[in-house]
Parts: structure tokens; sequence; C-alpha cells
């Protein structure tokens, strides 16, 4: 239901990199988009009269592409981090998840932190992402091996090429659900990151959508 007529119909350009389950996901099957993001904009469009255009792109260089103007927003399952900050305006946040580790389902040698911190197997992660700045803080550098996304580390993860991802507990929960016999969750947090819509600096969306989150 329509609440306001606040940006009187007018298009809203969205960055969406498709590859961060459930947030945004192109379905296997169907071939389309869809995912978390693009219902709850799709909703707030429709309650503050706008019109969302998605366009797909990588995750690296999204924020800058967003702090130059080209894209009103990105919707990306986006970290919340005083770096960033400095370069884009954020919404309320509309989730806070846990970072957590990712491993083979027939794993029994990492069960904690302390386990994958021990060992000298790699860890997969994304470039450009809060889950990397800790993959590297918790085995260093070295020892990780970066992917353009999650879909590739997870894929990494079930063929053996490391064992380990570090990485949201949502996201990963979506990637579990896909992959149920290959892969499982370790229950520890390892930290916790508030998620929101990183918008251009002094954006005037930013308050239609907060009010309608």
């Amino acid at each position: 239901k329509q609440f306001c007529e606040c940006l009187g119909g007018r298009t809203i350009t969205i960055a969406i990199e498709n590859a961060y389950l459930p947030f945004n996901y192109i379905d296997a099957t169907t071939g389309e988009a869809g995912g978390w993001d693009y219902d709850a904009i799709d909703e707030i469009c429709a309650r503050i009269n706008c019109v969302p255009d998605y366009q797909e792109f990588a995750w690296d260089g999204m924020i800058i592409a967003v702090s130059e103007g080209h894209f009103d927003l990105a919707a990306d399952g986006i970290s919340v981090t005083e770096e960033r900050s400095k370069v884009v305006d954020y919404s309320v946040s509309y989730i806070t998840t846990d970072q957590k580790i990712l491993v083979a389902k027939d794993e029994s040698e990492i069960g904690s932190r302390a386990d994958l911190e021990a060992s000298y197997c790699t860890v997969g992660s994304m470039t450009g992402t809060t889950n990397y700045d800790l993959s590297v803080d918790v085995v260093g550098e070295d020892r990780i091996v970066a992917f353009e996304s999650f879909a590739f580390a997870v894929q990494a993860l079930m063929t053996g090429d490391v064992c380990a991802v570090i990485m949201d507990d949502v996201a990963g929960q979506g990637y579990q659900g896909e992959n149920a016999d290959h892969v499982d969750m370790l229950p520890d947090s390892l930290q916790s990151d508030p998620l929101g819509w990183a918008f251009t600096e002094g954006s005037d969306l930013v308050g239609p959508f907060n009010e309608a989150l």
C-alpha cells in the first residue's frame, strides 16, 4: 500500500550483484533474478512511489560506483563500516549478521576458529568484503584464496581446493541450503556486522527508504 508520493514516480538505479544468496541471485531453474533485496526494494518503491531499475554489477567496485553517482544505491548485503561511510551514506540497518565458518560436510579437523588458526590449509574469501578482512585477522593473508564471488569460494570448498570459507551466516545458510549434502556452518560467531543499503552521499533517497523500512 502506498503511503506517500515522496519520490513522484521517479526511476532509481540499483547496483546489485545477483550472486549473494539469499539477498540476490539468479534462479537456476527460471534464469530470473530474485532475493530479499528485490522483494524489499519492490515493496518500498510501491510505498514511496518510485520505479526500481536493477542493474547487475560486480561487487568489486560497487561502493566506488555508487559514491561517484553511477547508481543511486547498492543492494548487496553490504556491511556498514566506518571506512565505507566516508564515501557513501547508509540506510538504517535492516539486519545484523554473524560472520561464521563454512566447512565441508565431512570436515573433522576444523570445528572452531582456534582449529582454523592452527591449521595450515587455505581459506576462500571474496575480495573487498569485511569477510576478507576478518579472514586476514584469523589466518593471515598468505593463506587466503581470493574469489570474485562467494559462489566461487563455496564451490572451491566443495571441491577441496580450500578448507573453509568465512562469510555472513545469512548468506551461509543460503549456500548451505543449496548444498546441504556438501557443506556445514560452524555455530560460533566470529564477528557481528550490521547490513544496510549504500547511497550516494547526500542522497534524498535515504530518508524515504528509512521511513519505509
